[in-house]
């Protein structure tokens, strides 16, 4: 939203708030304009021209701030600002000013120019109080008759207001200058385009993420804008949510593609075994050692190492990884050289990294390391809409391996799927669909409940007698009980029949567990008696 009034019609453009003419400065030579259109013409960087061209905007007028826009030659709408020289003592008034000035320019297509902006009834009134800038001046680029930019300059010093003159000279800079800037495909680098849902969904399904909800398409926006990045990458997400596929996915779209990607789950290696695993060893270096091996950083050279469970790397070889991070290079157990190593870390946890620190479980020098690009990956329970579609995809996969028929889900028990809390995420559920596709006959073509592993039977009697009661004409406190039964159930299960786990996680008192278990009559005997 812009904040400028509109300009009465008899107001001469730029004319509001102009000094008189003794108090314009000196007048900067056009020659400094022409000189710097001589340089930029040896120019074949587009990122140094701009460079040259906000350096030099800065000391021919003396202001204080020199901004180039660009407008997204794809679209003609959206704004960029492609480089800034100098600063105001708060760049956010800045940023306020340059939308609200470069949308004046827009709108009444002419340049700006303001000696005071405080007193400026172009726009609101104090709409500017408490910006340092005092004076401002704003060109458009042209090419062809269309806009492609605009040149602001600012100045925050009372004694430089910027003139007519000003105003002029900063015109012929910006038609010599926009010539050099004005390269559609070097201005269209500064503007990512972004992919659409259904091809966003579609690149990806090859690499085994399959989703369509809201929660996963965030997912796989952030994948993508990592992998064009090669920083470290820290993924946050239950067991069981995909990490490992994330970050295989990571590294299938980044620029190491074509190297090696090794994974590594810090928590199933011995201790004594860790700093071998990871820096390798010469041989005789210990007990056992009949002979030299490579380490994994190593095997992962130009490629990408996939560290799960990073809470568990041993404190002391936190400290010795963090060195490799450092200095680049390892040094196998045993061995007194050091060979450098070009690895891109991906990291991951079922516990935010912060609370790692906090816990003393994560050196907090190590996590500044990691936690360059950090990504949390959603619960299956965050995503429940994705069910059908990972049971189906699951569900064709596990049929074409075991060369079966099965090609779809009774409803009830897709109802089953959909309703359920997955405790374990998606490996969970991809469990659940192959166990049913192993018991199924090979010539069956539907999956129903009769395939049901048996630890899941009482938990399907459940949500079909609470479906039941969602439908029928029971009373609202007898549905309520249902509902409450079902959630109580399905925690119980969740947690082994342990009540003081299960009042943890419904946040409740053990007494209030077990009197809700009387009251609905739920003992784990009696349930599986019910199969």
């Amino acid at each position: 939203m812009f904040f400028f009034k509109r300009r009465p019609v008899e107001t001469p453009p730029a004319a509001t708030a102009v000094p008189p003419p003794d108090a314009v400065p000196h007048v900067h030579d056009a020659e400094k304009v022409l000189s710097l259109a001589v340089v930029l013409s040896q120019q074949n960087d587009f990122q140094e021209i701009l460079r040259l061209i906000a350096s030099m905007g800065l000391m021919i007028f003396n202001a204080d701030s020199f901004t180039i826009d660009m407008i997204n030659p794809a679209t003609q709408h959206t704004i960029k600002t492609l480089l800034r020289k100098g600063a105001t003592s708060d760049d956010r008034h800045l940023h306020l000013l340059r939308v609200n000035i470069t949308g004046w320019v827009m709108k009444h297509g002419e340049p700006f120019l303001s000696g005071d902006l405080s007193v400026d009834d172009r726009f609101a009134r104090g709409f500017f109080t408490g910006t340092p800038v005092c004076s401002a001046m704003c060109v458009p680029m042209q090419n062809e008759g269309l806009v492609c930019g605009h040149i602001l300059a600012t100045s925050n010093n009372p004694e430089r207001r910027f003139g007519l003159d000003d105003l002029e000279l900063l015109k012929k800079g910006a038609a010599v200058w926009g010539a050099f800037l004005n390269n559609p495909r070097q201005v269209q680098k500064y503007f990512p385009e972004s992919i659409p849902d259904d091809v966003l969904v579609s690149k990806f399904a090859p690499l085994g993420l399959h989703g369509n909800s809201r929660k996963f398409k965030e997912l796989l926006r952030a994948i993508d804008a990592a992998a064009k990045c090669d920083v470290r990458v820290f993924l946050e997400g239950q067991s069981g949510s995909g990490k490992e596929c994330v970050a295989r996915a990571i590294h299938r779209l980044g620029n190491r593609c074509e190297k090696a990607f090794v994974a590594i789950d810090c928590g199933a290696i011995p201790e004594h075994l860790v700093e071998s695993e990871l820096f390798g060893h010469v041989r005789g270096a210990f007990t056992g050692a009949a002979q030299a091996r490579r380490g994994l950083l190593e095997e992962a050279h130009e490629g990408t190492l996939f560290m799960d469970e990073i809470e568990n790397l041993p404190f002391d070889m936190q400290a010795k990884f963090l060195r490799v991070l450092q200095e680049g290079e390892v040094r196998a157990i045993g061995s007194n050289m050091s060979r450098k190593v070009n690895v891109r870390i991906i990291s991951a946890s079922h516990t935010p990294a912060i609370k790692l620190v906090k816990e003393k479980k994560l050196r907090e020098d190590l996590f500044y390391r990691l936690h360059v690009y950090p990504i949390t990956v959603p619960t299956l329970n965050e995503r429940a809409e994705d069910i059908p579609l990972l049971a189906n995809h699951f569900l064709k996969t596990f049929s074409a391996h075991q060369k079966k028929k099965a090609e779809a889900f009774h409803p009830s028990l897709m109802h089953f799927m959909t309703q359920r809390i997955w405790q374990g995420n998606v490996r969970e559920l991809e469990n659940f669909v192959e166990r049913m596709i192993t018991l199924a006959a090979p010539e069956a073509t539907s999956v129903d409940q009769n395939l049901l592993p048996e630890q899941y039977r009482a938990e399907f009697r459940s949500s079909a007698h609470l479906k039941a009661a969602q439908c029928g004409t029971k009373s609202l406190r007898e549905s309520m009980q249902e509902i409450e039964r079902q959630i109580l159930l399905e925690t119980l299960i969740a947690h082994s029949w342990n009540q003081s786990e299960a009042a943890r996680a419904l946040q409740v008192s053990e007494r209030t567990i077990r009197y809700k278990m009387s009251q609905l009559r739920l003992a784990k005997g009696a349930i599986e008696d019910m199969e």
